[in-house]
């Protein structure tokens, strides 16, 4: 089909690779001759790119779909993304979708909305994720009109937290290239961006598919010798991937933001376990005593699940006291989200919504 004059309009939820990944689709289309709109105008086709980490964002989603009905109910609405994966054939009986797409194939997703139209017909595009081995190299991270500049350089996870619909959604570790960041970041740089984040599934884990050592460091290290005056971020981090080599990378250059976001999710040690986080309370400390150790000015944030099932209100009261002793720049809490599929949702023992609700409050006042 003829591209010209269509538009079409984008809208993302969840986590920074997707707004990654949003900014990459739209880069697909705009190479296409479509035309860019904000999600709030009546476009031609929307893109939705969501999240299912939660029951809330999948609500969300479905909101934006109707949304971007009312906006133009004859629109091509486009559904991709971790809901897209983990339920393709019911986003699909969603009234007004058209196309749907997973978190693998985005390369094609222009080809895949040209062919919905052209056949007048409903699209289902998802793949076996559990089969995906190659990192989906889409050759555009951010548009050049931003500052800030979103890289994926990472697919996929390997903890399976107990919690955690996200590796059935995503699948096995695949990494980018180091040719492919370098190259990418460069070109962000010569766009005019002045920060650039690394963004992952799983961040800490990249390069271990590549079975040849390389690690987190290195694709750090590459970015760094790109010449330009930018800043570098990472976002989330498991604490015990960080390790000696990153700490003395961050430590060394002052373009790498003095802030890392590490996931604690709870302070005590029977529900970390419950949550297959693979360390103990006096780990993560230890971890973080020594980033502050080398790194005095650093800011660590976390994450905290409230209410996991089988937090007693004296493994709520350890993670409280742990909270307030770890001193973080900012805490980020969640009250547990039952998710379908994932060992958690049988556990015995599920805390009551109003009790995990009260949790989070408390925690959000620490």
């Amino acid at each position: 089909m003829a591209a010209a004059g269509f538009t079409v309009g984008l809208a993302t939820l969840g986590c920074k690779v997707n707004q990654c990944e949003t900014d990459a689709i739209a880069g697909l289309f705009a190479a296409r001759g479509y035309n860019i709109v904000d999600f709030s105008a009546s476009a031609d086709i929307y893109v939705i790119n969501t999240c299912s980490v939660t029951s809330a964002s999948e609500r969300k989603s479905r909101q934006l779909i109707r949304r971007a009905r009312r906006a133009n109910p004859s629109a091509v609405i486009a559904i991709t993304g971790c809901f897209a994966q983990l339920a393709p054939e019911a986003v699909r009986q969603i009234p007004g979708v058209s196309v749907v797409v997973g978190t693998q194939g985005r390369d094609r997703i222009v080809d895949i909305v040209e062919q919905a139209i052209a056949s007048h017909r409903s699209t289902s595009a998802v793949a076996d994720i559990a089969a995906a081995r190659e990192f989906e190299d889409i050759p555009y991270a951010c548009p050049p009109s931003r500052t800030l500049g979103f890289l994926k350089i990472q697919e996929g996870c390997r903890n399976y937290c107990t919690y955690c619909i996200i590796p059935y959604t995503r699948g096995p570790l695949r990494s980018r290239s180091l040719n492919s960041v370098t190259q990418e970041a460069a070109k962000l740089v010569a766009g005019g961006t002045k920060e650039i984040v690394l963004t992952g599934i799983h961040l800490g884990a990249y390069g271990v598919d590549f079975g040849d050592g390389t690690t987190l460091a290195d694709a750090v290290r590459a970015v760094l010798k790109i010449p330009g005056m930018f800043r570098l971020r990472l976002s989330s981090i498991e604490a015990t991937e960080v390790d000696a080599e990153l700490i003395a990378l961050i430590k060394e250059d002052r373009r790498v933001c003095r802030h890392l976001h590490l996931p604690l999710q709870s302070g005590d040690d029977a529900t970390l376990k419950l949550m297959n986080r693979n360390y103990t309370v006096v780990q993560f400390q230890e971890k973080i005593e020594t980033i502050r150790r080398e790194i005095p000015e650093v800011a660590v944030t976390t994450d905290i699940i409230a209410g996991f099932p089988g937090e007693s209100e004296e493994a709520f009261r350890r993670t409280i006291d742990f909270v307030q002793a770890a001193k973080f720049a900012r805490l980020h809490v969640f009250p547990y989200s039952v998710r379908p599929g994932t060992p958690a949702a049988n556990f015995p023992d599920q805390v009551p919504d109003e009790v995990k609700r009260e949790r989070a409050k408390e925690l959000q006042k620490v």
